[in-house]
């Protein structure tokens, strides 16, 4: 398989697709209900925690909601979900822009309960599997770079082992300007024995594309499994393109011990998150 893949009140600045953008951030986690927003506009997280705790209290009236501590769920209260992130879909569930306005969010696919936050991102681009918590805690602890995430890359030409080599070595990619030495990771190439429909190759165990990504007459195209335990921005595209083979298709189908299993995409499913 190939590498792991690459949100809420606590967010890590080390996701594969991450941005550390504020705006993005407060995006990424499913808004209280409208009656329940002057409790939350004094600085209360949707997690319920304080943000600016110098704001005076809002006044107290019969609309008003408890207090952040009396709004932390017990561990047996909190939910989990994994989703099929499709491409073109953005990770978050609130518009930030209004160039993106057209674009599907993540409450399109699936009723979410209020405050899940999605741990880490996808780009816009990508997709696959996407973990989902209303547990801050949780959401930290997936991020955690001794978690891995892997990732199955398409890229173009037929990759050789010695590209993958140099990936696991570790290599110089540029992140926001300046260089960055990737850490050793793991990487191998994908056999693949059935082909979409444009002729090329794809593994078993993810979903056909939704759009065609190159017709078999215009070259060949291969996969490579990633696995990373960091995440800066574009990481895993950043890494194919520096061995000379840019990444046409990026899925993630592993984060720690769980794995697509069989998602169709845009699906959720609830789950138990153990890490």
């Amino acid at each position: 398989m190939t590498t792991k893949h690459e949100r809420g009140t606590t967010r890590s600045n080390a996701t594969v697709e991450g941005d550390t953008d504020a705006a993005a951030a407060a995006a990424d986690c499913v808004p209280p209900p409208e009656k329940k927003q002057k409790g939350f506009r004094d600085g209360v997280s949707a997690v319920g925690t304080s943000s600016n705790a110098t704001a005076a209290p809002a006044a107290s009236t019969s609309e008003e909601v408890s207090s952040p501590t009396e709004r932390v769920a017990s561990p047996a209260q909190q939910q989990h979900f994994k989703m099929y992130k499709p491409p073109k879909v953005l990770t978050q569930f609130v518009h930030t822009a209004r160039r993106r306005k057209k674009r599907k969010l993540l409450g399109d696919y699936y009723h979410f309960p209020e405050s899940t936050m999605a741990i880490g991102r996808l780009d816009e681009d990508s997709e696959g599997l996407l973990l989902l918590t209303t547990d801050g805690k949780v959401s930290e602890r997936v991020r955690d770079k001794a978690v891995e995430k892997e990732y199955y890359c398409q890229v173009d030409g037929t990759i050789t082992q010695d590209a993958v080599d140099k990936m696991k070595g570790g290599l110089e990619i540029s992140v926001q300007g300046t260089l960055y030495s990737t850490l050793p990771c793991m990487a191998r190439i994908i056999a693949c024995s059935t082909s979409d429909d444009s002729g090329q190759p794809i593994p078993n165990d993810i979903p056909h594309p939704v759009r065609k990504i190159r017709d078999a007459r215009h070259g060949p195209t291969s996969w490579v499994s990633v696995t990373v335990t960091e995440g800066k921005f574009r990481q895993v595209r950043k890494m194919t393109a520096a061995v000379g083979y840019p990444t046409l298709r990026l899925v993630r189908v592993r984060v720690a011990d769980i794995d697509l299993g069989g998602l169709a995409m845009g699906e959720v499913r609830p789950i138990d998150i153990d890490i």
